[in-house]
């Protein structure tokens, strides 16, 4: 099989095709979504919600953008994922009424 290494931008070659598909597929979901409120005047408060497929990516562009990145997710079990590793700069549990 002939892997084409430009048709949506250049991939590195140090990158293989299959490290390079989920960044093409969730990665530019995660972008389209957030570019049409990226504005250098202002921070945007962006929520995540959930750091299932997604979710990573949506956090890392959101805070490369310049956005104040919220994770909302369903359980604590993701908390030290999303503020330590992520670095998200909030992270709420959507089954906690005081939180929400």
């Amino acid at each position: 099989m002939v892997v084409h290494r430009k048709f949506v931008g250049k991939i590195p070659e140090k990158l293989e095709p299959k490290q390079a598909a989920p960044l093409l597929c969730a990665g530019v979901t995660a972008y389209s979504a957030l570019k049409q409120f990226k504005n250098p005047d202002k921070v945007i408060k962006a929520g995540i919600l959930g750091l299932g497929g997604v979710g990573p990516l949506g956090v890392l562009i959101a805070k490369a953008m310049g956005h104040h990145v919220t994770v909302i997710s369903s359980s604590e079990k993701k908390r030290m994922e999303a503020l330590e590793h992520l670095r998200a700069d909030a992270f709420l549990v959507s089954s906690d009424a005081a939180e929400m």
